[in-house]
């Protein structure tokens, strides 16, 4: 990732802003506002490491808006963190909550470190001197983080012990995405995924489509990546392509999705492989870059990696109609522009990737409310809660002749703004006595 794209990200996410307030309802004021976070923090955090050295990381949390309640947003571990891109997140964090209506604002966080390079008890080091750098500035009641990028279900059991320790009282409601006998969700881990195939769902209702005719590839084979294509492999879809890190694979026949997750879990690489039971067989696919998966003769693409991923550098190269973003910003609003003059239809990040954030504030209920659903509970309200804004935002869509994204954020903007109304703007003081 480059500086000069890191610090044009922030203001990147803030033209989609522009864009959906002509659609919606709220007041000037309001906007204004949410182009600004709330908080900011940058933080320095010495680890020991094995060998005896010392290195400091950096690390931030940004808490972008709380006025629907606590802030809610991922913690990642990356080489190319930075302030810019996390206050970004944040703000994509705040309409997503609100574009699924959830009661939270967005909140993100980051720490500048490749935890590959890291041992496992560097990590719980970095992990537990990063809690106690921000611990008065989360609490289950004012900024919530969870898993993102790189971090996982012990790591955030991690940070909620520490963050007990701490403060000298468990609490689980804290930090969500945790370890299930450490108070986690059932249903939690494949939540990301599970959200976006509802909405894939929803639109094949509207299209009427054959699962079996639909050619699917997706960029980015991680947690969210795998849940969506072994989701959509099981109803019969036909996952052409898939990539990781390191490259990608495609053969037009399709590939059998929970091998290559076996496969993955095992040796840490993707490969073109046929598995029964523990034994695999290579099968023939075609080696592919990461910018090639991107252009396949497609019908569904779904980028499910990092950021900035479809640009105006390679837009008029995307051939699939359909782009459905797991992956938080994927799609620079330059590219947004070039992919509406052809007629795409772009399911936003803001919706598509929302069961994640979704089962966390499942987490996080269950946990105030020392009360624990099954997995069936957790898929059923999450099913019923991405269907319905799903349409939402589709029929506004419709309305308005507008894209998905403009009208995911009119619809987020207009929720957002009804709150900020409530405590009063220039228009209510202008008015005089109550």
């Amino acid at each position: 990732m480059n500086n000069d794209n890191d610090r044009d990200i922030y203001g990147d996410a803030i033209q989609r802003l522009d864009r959906a307030f002509e659609y919606a309802d709220i007041d000037e004021e309001a906007v204004e506002r949410l182009k600004h976070p709330k908080q900011v923090l940058e933080v320095s955090i010495p680890v020991r490491m094995d060998d005896g050295s010392l290195r400091v990381f950096t690390g931030y949390r940004v808490r972008h808006d709380d006025t629907r309640g606590p802030t809610k947003g991922g913690i990642r571990y990356h080489p190319d963190v930075d302030l810019a891109e996390v206050k970004a997140l944040a703000f994509w964090m705040t309409f997503k909550c609100a574009v699924v209506r959830l009661p939270y604002g967005g909140g993100k966080g980051g720490v500048i470190v490749n935890p590959k390079e890291l041992s496992r008890m560097e990590l719980e080091r970095l992990t537990r001197g990063f809690i106690a750098q921000i611990a008065d500035f989360i609490g289950p009641e004012t900024d919530v983080p969870a898993p993102d990028v790189y971090t996982n279900a012990m790591i955030m059991g991690w940070m909620m012990d520490e963050y007990s320790k701490i403060h000298r009282r468990r609490t689980p409601a804290v930090i969500t995405g945790k370890p299930i006998p450490l108070g986690g969700s059932l249903g939690r881990v494949d939540a990301t995924g599970r959200g976006a195939y509802y909405c894939i769902k929803e639109l094949e209702k509207k299209r009427g489509w054959k699962p079996e005719d639909i050619r699917v590839a997706v960029q980015g084979f991680g947690n969210a990546g795998q849940h969506v294509a072994r989701l959509l492999h099981g109803d019969g879809y036909r996952m052409v392509g898939v990539s990781d890190s390191q490259g990608g694979i495609y053969t037009p026949e399709g590939f059998d999705i929970p091998s290559l997750i076996h496969v993955k879990e095992e040796s840490r690489r993707l490969q073109a492989v046929y598995c029964e039971e523990s034994v695999c067989s290579t099968v023939h696919a075609d080696s592919i870059t990461n910018e090639e998966l991107l252009e396949l003769d497609v019908d569904i693409l779904i980028p499910a990696a990092l950021e900035n991923q479809i640009t105006a550098a390679n837009a008029n190269r995307i051939q699939a109609p359909i782009i459905v973003e797991v992956a938080n910003g994927p799609t620079t609003s330059d590219a947004d522009q070039i992919l509406n003059q052809q007629g795409k239809l772009v399911v936003p990040d803001i919706l598509a990737n929302a069961g994640g954030v979704t089962v966390s504030y499942f987490e996080w209920v269950q946990n105030k409310g020392g009360y624990y659903w099954t997995e069936d509970d957790v898929q059923k309200k999450l099913h019923e809660i991405m269907a319905r804004e799903f349409n939402a935002v589709h029929d506004l869509m419709e309305q308005k002749n507008i894209d998905m994204r403009t009208a995911a954020y009119a619809l987020a903007l207009s929720r957002i703004g009804e709150a900020i109304a409530s405590l009063g703007t220039a228009r209510y003081f202008a008015g005089g006595q109550v």
